[in-house]
């Protein structure tokens, strides 16, 4: 463990494990937000995790719309209906749109890949927030050790292959074609891999958990479908020789006033604000549960 602490960041992963143990000790109920990047939120009922959420990775309602089993016309809908409640639940089942059973899914599946994007990233701080509730929780908490342990288990499993990448590091692109057969969500990443976007970027386009796609972009780049976007190339700004001679003669330019006060920070969102689209082809009961099965482990 003292190597993934080490990859990490020590003292940003050991202030997370500290606080997060300290809220179960405590039995704490209420919100643990982490400042940092990506940053998010652990939500706690009674000492255990029962829902997290970071800007670094896909929430349940992305999860639930890569299914297929209802579109983002709908789920607008649905939501207005719900009086704005952000995870409308109660609407989703009795429409047909989604079974109590698909929902628990999802949302545990929304609460681990949260957890590890927030560890996967810098800590910067933390701070307990009483008396709130989360949108999406689970129906069985999850012990804050165990979840931060699963994170760091995973981030130790990248950093064992060929190509170990980060969810906010590589931006990768498409290489040379090779030939050979590409799974779905393989053909999905090519189609969206453009030197632009991360592996977080990437599982917001595909509707996927963040650690299930950074595995895959991993194991592409091994295999030669992806390659690692360079470095942007520096162009240098070349001056007139008069307009040269002119700043070499210039006296260096006096520093500014320190302000008596500290600058507002001016109000904007923060996270990915992607429009995702469902996909084409539509997912049986099977094909939801398969979300499931593809996360690497």
């Amino acid at each position: 463990m003292s190597d993934v602490r080490d990859a990490l960041g020590r003292v940003g992963y050991d202030r997370l494990a500290h606080a997060l143990t300290t809220c179960g000790h405590a039995e704490f109920t209420g919100e643990l937000r982490v400042s940092g990047r990506p940053g998010g939120t652990f939500h706690l009922r009674d000492g255990l995790v029962v829902a997290a959420e970071s800007p670094g990775a896909p929430g349940p309602e992305v999860l639930l719309l890569r299914t297929d089993r209802i579109d983002a016309e709908r789920w607008a809908e649905l939501v207005r209906e719900s009086d704005g409640a952000r995870w409308p639940a109660a609407a989703l089942v009795a429409r047909g749109y989604a079974g109590a059973a698909q929902l628990r899914v999802v949302c545990v599946m929304a609460l681990h890949d949260a957890a590890f994007a927030i560890v996967a990233g810098r800590v910067d701080g933390c701070e307990r927030i009483v008396g709130t509730e989360p949108h999406a929780p689970v129906t069985v908490g999850e012990t804050p050790a165990r979840l931060v342990q699963d994170a760091a288990r995973k981030l130790a499993a990248l950093a064992t292959l060929p190509f170990p990448v980060g969810p906010d590091r590589e931006r990768p692109l498409p290489a040379a074609p090779t030939g050979r057969p590409l799974t779905e969500l393989q053909q999905e990443l090519l189609a969206h891999a453009d030197g632009r976007r991360t592996s977080r970027d990437l599982a917001f386009c595909v509707g996927r958990g963040v650690y299930t796609v950074t595995v895959e972009v991993a194991r592409m780049l091994a295999e030669g479908f992806l390659e690692r976007a360079g470095a942007p190339v520096e162009i240098p700004v070349l001056l007139p020789p008069e307009v040269r001679t002119v700043r070499h003669r210039d006296p260096p330019p006096e520093p500014p006033p320190v302000p008596t006060v500290l600058p507002r920070r001016e109000p904007g969102a923060s996270g990915i604000t992607e429009a995702l689209a469902p996909p084409k082809n539509g997912t049986s009961w099977k094909g939801f549960f398969r979300l499931r099965h593809t996360t690497a482990e």
